[in-house]
């Protein structure tokens, strides 16, 4: 992480009748990171980044943007945010200059203030050769140019996407991935996502929500080297030993028991320790049925975290 902190979220809790579908929430981001709000449908990422864009009250909680309390100073705190909704909020019957110039006008600026931004951020958007075409005639990728053009007109520090990413094709991903990578100098990005590729692709750092909660944070930097400096290998065994004797294979640090006759066994990376487990199988008659090398990557953690429900360090 980077810079300077430009979103602080402290406790943030929303219910829906009896129901917590964001539950005491708690983060930050700085600048320069682009943070992918991971998780499966419904885990509550679209109502966290409705209420960091203001347009949606928590029940608990504190949200700072910028120095500013979302609460007791809503319009400084909102003027510091550029927010795209999972659906661009385009007017179909407006060019693309119309629309940009009356976002910029909404955010505050004068009339030749808001052209001059507009040109700006057509450029910056690679849009400057559809001004004066509808929004609704626009493909798909441009409308997600056009919604990201309107939410960062007023360079904001801090810029919010929601599923920015969905319905385009692979070309059209391509460039608005390459689009939400430049917006990182200077800015703060929170893109929410239920792609662990787009997080891969995208990102500086991940955080994983699950039912409203967060269940795991890391910057992809240390993941990558967790990856690197870590082996594991799955097994599966019709007549296990006793954990003891697994624990006593050369190389093995840790063993975590997955029920049924599997486990997962952690081994420095260097060591082949699928070949001890294959002589130690014949020799003992463990009947093994399953031999799978992982490794600690995103996949793996995002599976253990929203399917098994538990949490990782």
């Amino acid at each position: 992480m980077s810079g300077d902190i430009l979103v602080r979220v402290e406790g943030l809790t929303r219910r829906y009748g009896e129901q917590r579908v964001v539950d005491d929430l708690n983060f930050t981001l700085a600048k320069g990171q682009i943070l992918g709000f991971l998780g499966p449908n419904g885990a509550g990422k679209s109502t966290t980044l409705r209420m960091l864009a203001g347009v949606l009250a928590p029940d608990a909680g504190r949200i700072v943007i910028d120095g500013h309390d979302l609460i007791d100073d809503p319009q400084a705190a909102k003027q510091a945010i550029g927010y795209l909704p999972e659906q661009p909020p385009l007017y179909q019957e407006l060019t693309v200059d119309e629309q940009l110039q009356y976002s910029a006008r909404l955010r505050g600026l004068g009339r030749a203030a808001s052209r001059s931004a507009a040109a700006r951020v057509k450029e910056r958007c690679g849009l400057t050769a559809v001004g004066r075409r509808l929004n609704g005639s626009l493909s798909k990728g441009y409308q997600q140019r056009v919604g990201i053009a309107q939410a960062i007109v007023h360079d904001p520090p801090v810029i919010v996407l929601d599923e920015p990413t969905v319905g385009l094709d692979p070309l059209q991903l391509q460039d608005i991935r390459t689009l939400i990578g430049e917006l990182k100098a200077g800015h703060g990005v929170i893109l929410s996502t239920h792609l662990l590729a787009e997080v891969r692709a995208t990102c500086t750092d991940v955080q994983i929500i699950k039912a409203g909660r967060l269940v795991y944070a890391s910057p992809l930097a240390s993941l990558q080297q967790r990856q690197a400096a870590s082996g594991c290998l799955r097994i599966g065994l019709q007549a296990p030993p006793p954990l003891a004797a697994l624990r006593q294979l050369p190389s093995v640090e840790r063993i975590e028991d997955l029920g049924e006759g599997r486990f997962r066994l952690y081994h420095a990376p260097e060591v082949a320790l699928h070949r001890t487990v294959l002589e130690h199988a014949r020799a003992e008659a463990w009947d093994l049925w399953e031999l799978t090398p992982e490794r600690a990557d995103l996949e793996r953690i995002f599976v253990e975290l929203t399917l098994a429900g538990r949490e990782l360090e």
